[in-house]
């Protein structure tokens, strides 16, 4: 009768009856989450059993969509409860989505190694698909690929030991998650201001030796040789995945990541990012020479002695020296102009200019923490695109960085009823204080357009299947349209809209815009070599064999990366093995290049917006019907000449940032 109960009262069970189907944050209870699963897992395993045994022979409609439009509790369950566990999660929380992954790898593991299932996949796969259109080719394609890229024809021995290590993955990569969220939590105690507000701290701080102590703290985060140390994760983890693919026929996993991505093999993306490295290089160490004058200033005034020289604790604050003298510039005079919800304002201005869309406060609405705001986004026409939360700024319970994810995907339901998404976008702010309103740097004013640009993705899709609609497309692909976002920010007619002064509500001057834009290209080279130097490593790793992985020492492995990628020994790349979330629990393995790769794209692309005016209704609306309405209902590559007549040009990215003629 107890568990009777409980299930009658679990909100996961129930129709939300809430405005436009937001979830009823403040009905959920932790103890809910975990028999929705087990529930939702149940109820899907009944689906599949009516797809596996229906007597009929196999088609698109009885197999592939049926599968697509399966399994809606489970997603509906892990669309709350995989959210609030990044951004709202206690202990008790972390514990279950721990075994919620538990369960959910499992039974992933049992669909795509099902091998009757997999004949009748395979059976409409193989047959003539003329008669599906491109989007139902692409769902066919995607679903018969994860079959085959899961195991499925494995004999019984192999399958069962891919699946104790999917299992073992999951269980390392929470763990490794924990530990980086509790080091984060410690540096903040330690120093007084969030992981988050590293580089502002370092760029400002004249104290050189408080920058060193946080360079030394930052860059070391999970690597202390105590009990949040992260050293063993991460080969733990590397070792599970080389041995992942090898069982399925890959030389390495970097190899397995990228067969059905753009990029598609190894070499491919290190010739790709080798001739990035070596731009980048080169700028930086005329970056230094500049840094080092500033700096020779210092020791000739006494303020440093002699013979100091800039080390990797030095060049944010030396570089923001240098953008100072060299442009004027100082960011203690832009940030009175970028308070969090002006920039808002304008990014949803921006997207009105460009796509027509509106955005407006919903009031009174569940939210899962009060910082959380919450909006609706309809056409032109008035009808609506999708809900969308912020939740921009730090708390000990949310986990560092920014991002953009799904409540609930867009798709057209079993009775032929669009569903409209719901998309929060996440971020770790400079916070407001009992005397300013939270003020972002010039790189925040920058993200909040990105992860708006993934929103938009997600919110103008109009597919009909959920496993191609909004942000699911390739890893190299994704980050295109979050990237092209940020080329709005500081449009002068943009900024004339949102940056106004917190006080006096004027309008920034001119003469400033002026000098953020010239200064844009200035510091690119540290700023370009350290994110591919976090690429290069992330792709090193992932070409190891679990041969190759034995015996090795994890700081030692990065020094030689470094040294073979000919990185100046004043930077260091920009998230260090046991820090790097991205590729150790958040599915950029192998995959991290993602960024420059989708870079040259973005900026192609919008080199094709500047040349027909980028304010030109025609060229927007291409770009929205080509790219942000289709999702993954296309190959990239096709969409990608769709829109531009040709392919990118690969110097795009270099030319953008300054680093290429």
């Amino acid at each position: 009768m107890a568990i009777a109960s409980c299930t009658e009262k679990n909100p996961f069970l129930k129709s939300w009856d809430t405005p436009y189907g937001i979830p009823p944050f403040d009905q959920i209870k932790t103890e809910d989450y975990l028999p929705a699963i087990k529930e939702g897992i149940a109820e899907h395993k009944k689906e599949l059993a009516a797809i596996i045994d229906n007597q009929e022979a196999p088609t698109f409609e009885n197999t592939i969509a049926a599968y697509d439009l399966s399994g809606q509790l489970l997603t509906k369950v892990g669309g709350v409860l995989f959210n609030l566990a990044e951004t709202d999660a206690d202990s008790t929380l972390n514990k279950v989505e721990d075994e919620a992954n538990q369960l959910l790898t499992a039974h992933s593991d049992e669909i795509f190694m099902n091998k009757k299932f997999f004949e009748r996949v395979k059976a409409v796969y193989e047959a003539d698909q003329s008669r599906l259109n491109r989007e139902q080719q692409m769902v066919l394609k995607r679903l018969y690929q994860r079959f085959t890229r899961n195991g499925v024809d494995l004999d019984e021995a192999a399958q069962e030991e891919l699946k104790n290590i999917n299992l073992q993955l999951s269980e390392a990569q929470h763990k490794f998650g924990d530990h980086l969220l509790a080091e984060n939590n410690a540096f903040k105690e330690k120093f007084g201001i969030p992981v988050s507000a590293y580089y502002e701290e370092m760029g400002s701080c004249p104290d050189r030796e408080r920058r060193k102590a946080m360079f030394e703290a930052y860059s070391n985060r999970a690597n202390h040789n105590d009990s949040l140390d992260n050293k063993a994760i991460c080969l733990q983890i590397l070792k599970l995945k080389a041995k992942k693919a090898k069982l399925l026929g890959f030389e390495n996993f970097a190899a397995y990541q990228l067969d059905d991505k753009m990029a598609h093999d190894p070499q491919t993306v290190d010739v790709f990012l080798d001739e990035i490295m070596q731009a980048a290089n080169k700028k930086c160490k005329e970056e230094i020479q500049d840094m080092q004058k500033v700096m020779d200033q210092d020791i000739k005034a006494g303020l440093l002695p002699k013979g100091s020289k800039i080390e990797p604790w030095d060049w944010f604050y030396y570089a923001e020296r240098v953008r100072k003298a060299k442009y004027d510039l100082d960011e203690e005079q832009t940030k009175p102009y970028f308070k969090m919800e002006n920039v808002r304002n304008g990014i949803f201005h921006a997207a009105n200019l460009i796509y027509g869309i509106n955005v407006e406060p919903l009031e009174n609405t569940p939210k899962y923490n009060p910082e959380v705001e919450v909006f609706k986004v309809t056409d032109a026409d008035g009808s609506l695109l999708g809900i969308f939360l912020t939740d921009y700024f730090p708390r000990s319970t949310k986990r560092g960085g920014a991002w953009m994810n799904n409540f609930r995907d867009q798709f057209i339901d079993k009775d032929g009823k669009e569903v409209r998404p719901i998309i929060v976008n996440v971020a770790n702010f400079n916070a407001p204080t009992d005397s300013l309103p939270g003020l972002l740097t010039i790189d925040q004013v920058e993200t909040m357009f990105h992860e708006f640009g993934h929103a938009l993705h997600g919110l103008l899709t109009k597919c009909t299947y959920p496993s191609v609609s909004g942000t699911s497309v390739t890893r190299d692909f994704v980050e295109t349209f979050s990237q092209f976002n940020e080329n709005w920010a500081f449009q002068p007619e943009i900024l004339a809209q949102y940056a106004k002064h917190y006080r006096s509500g004027e309008v920034i001057p001119d003469s400033l815009v002026s000098k953020i834009i010239d200064a844009r290209k200035f510091n690119q080279g540290f700023m370009t070599a350290e994110l591919c130097a976090a690429s290069i490593l992330d792709m090193k790793w992932h070409e190891l064999s679990e041969e190759q992985l034995d015996g090795i020492e994890i700081d030692k492995f990065e020094e030689n990366v470094c040294k073979d990628m000919g990185l100046v020994k004043e930077i260091i790349p920009r998230y260090r093995t046991t820090y790097f979330n991205h590729i150790f629990n958040s599915g950029y393995n192998a995959g991290y290049y993602g960024y420059l790769w989708s870079e040259v794209l973005d900026k192609d692309a919008f080199s094709f917006f500047e040349q027909q005016g980028i304010y030109n209704k025609e060229v927007a609306e291409k770009f929205r019907k080509t790219f942000l309405e289709k999702g993954g209902s296309e190959e990239p590559m096709v969409l990608y000449e769709m829109f531009k007549g040709g392919q990118p040009d690969p110097k795009a990215m270099l030319k953008s940032r300054g680093l290429a003629e």
